[in-house]
């Protein structure tokens, strides 16, 4: 019996066959959920209309989580194509290069301002546009990385909205518990994405996987996926506000 069978899953971030977000999305429908997904702009949906295509998703529509109107549009669109839905992935995260060149102490108030809106702020934004419309016993999923409570060169500001999007995770658990909403997050260890190739730091965080996490191999898209079908599914109902490493074990180790 497929796990998610009936279940309505929206996908967020999904940019290439390479990002994480399509990892998840793939994992999800192989489980028998129904798939929605959203894209960023004209110049990426024609990188994942295809996708979407190929998924046999019920519908793509436009999201940018900067412009206030889109969470609204974003709603009404689920709710006329499923009415309500059960898995929300967010996989959405964003801080300008140049923040991750410089000097922490260099970031830029609008970089920081930026990073937070983007990759932390969208969750709590999301979770409040769509609560009328997710199902009791719905599962909510946002992606992180080690680099919210560990410092890793390179990572900077992005960093600092990963840790504050830990944080909501938590917050926004006990605030939707009562409605029978669960709210987790992944933290996936590196993976060579269009999102990750901005981290001056990336080759680095591949090669310490390799050689220092206890499976010496880096994790896989499918890896991630794995993870999110158990977060999503029944499996995981008494599981909420926790990360969810998924990275070989690399952050239990030392120096």
């Amino acid at each position: 019996m497929n796990l998610l069978q009936g279940k309505k899953a929206l996908i967020l971030g999904v940019a290439n066959e390479r990002s994480i977000a399509w990892g998840i999305a793939r994992a999800l429908k192989a489980q028998g959920a129904d798939i929605g997904m959203t894209y960023l702009n004209d110049a990426l949906k024609k990188r994942v209309e295809p996708l979407s295509e190929e998924i046999g998703s019920d519908f793509l529509t436009e999201l940018d989580v900067t412009n206030d109107d889109h969470y609204e549009q974003l709603r009404k669109t689920v709710e006329e194509k499923w009415g309500k839905f059960d898995i929300l992935i967010h996989s959405l995260a964003f801080a300008d290069k140049e923040d991750l060149k410089k000097r922490f102490s260099d970031t830029s108030r609008e970089g920081f301002k930026m990073a937070c809106d983007i990759s932390a702020f969208s969750l709590i934004g999301l979770c409040n546009s769509l609560r009328p419309i997710m199902n009791e016993g719905a599962s909510v999923v946002a992606l992180t990385y080690h680099g919210s409570v560990k410092v890793l060169n390179g990572y900077n500001v992005m960093g600092v909205a990963k840790a504050a999007l830990e944080s909501s995770v938590r917050y926004l658990a006990d605030d939707l518990g009562p409605e029978g909403i669960r709210v987790n997050s992944i933290s996936a260890g590196p993976i060579r994405t269009l999102a990750a190739s901005g981290v001056p730091g990336l080759k680095g965080f591949l090669k310490d996987v390799e050689e220092k996490a206890p499976m010496r191999r880096n994790v896989t898209t499918e890896d991630v996926g794995g993870a999110a079908v158990f977060l999503s599914s029944s499996l995981g109902n008494g599981v909420t506000g926790e990360i969810l490493y998924v990275d070989s074990g690399l952050n239990i180790m030392g120096a």
